[in-house]
């Protein structure tokens, strides 16, 4: 049986920036599917039949469609684990792999959307993240005790959090510690980090607009 095609709907200036990354590191071909903001193409019926959120990135990978940055990142590091960048269902990481996965959409993105939009921290007690403070402290204290999330080996999720702290400490919503610093620099070392980086500038150099989600 032939191996179904993986398209990513991109778009260099959005969040799917992480997940062309991830495709290069794996190894695998895919096609970019360009989505372009200043034409609208988000909520074109086309596109929204596909993602209804008309949101990037979105993945298509024969009949499945997979959205979410971290959905994305799971599905493709579990579907062609050869290239060994997600720890296996029973080893002793598989669940600090899944912590810090899920941690990025429960709580950092909500967290940088209120610091972002000065939104005042609700009551501890009935936050799912307490607070701005609380969720940056916790990653540098994380980052903090070894090179990589998880230890000493880069993982899927690594390159998921390099590049959206490179995006996030870029725009000013992240501060620039010397932690969250050094750790961009040895994720965005990665040879699958600069690829997509350098295939990403030359298409963004013929896409006019501001950056999306």
């Amino acid at each position: 049986m032939a191996t179904p095609a993986l398209t990513l709907y991109h778009n260099p200036k959005s969040r799917s920036a992480g997940a062309r990354v991830l495709l290069e590191a794996l190894g695998v071909e895919y096609a970019i599917k360009v989505v372009d903001f200043a034409a609208g193409e988000t909520r074109a019926p086309e596109f929204l039949a596909i993602n209804p959120m008309g949101k990037l990135p979105t993945l298509v990978h024969g009949d499945a469609v997979v959205t979410e940055q971290v959905a994305i990142t799971l599905y493709l590091a579990d579907r062609f684990p050869e290239a060994g960048l997600a720890p296996a269902l029973d080893h002793p990481q598989r669940g600090p792999y899944l912590r810090w996965l899920a941690f990025y959409a429960g709580c950092f993105e909500p967290a940088l959307m209120d610091h972002a939009f000065k939104r005042a921290p609700i009551d501890p007690s009935t936050s799912p993240y307490r607070d701005y403070d609380t969720v940056i402290q916790t990653l540098a204290d994380q980052l903090g005790r070894h090179d990589y999330l998880l230890g000493d080996t880069l993982t899927a999720a690594d390159l998921h959090w390099g590049t959206a702290l490179k995006w996030t400490t870029n725009f000013g919503i992240v501060p620039k510690l010397p932690v969250f610093m050094a750790y961009i620099d040895r994720v965005c070392a990665h040879p699958a980090c600069v690829r997509a980086g350098e295939l990403d500038e030359a298409l963004a150099a013929t896409m006019p607009g501001p950056a999306q989600a």
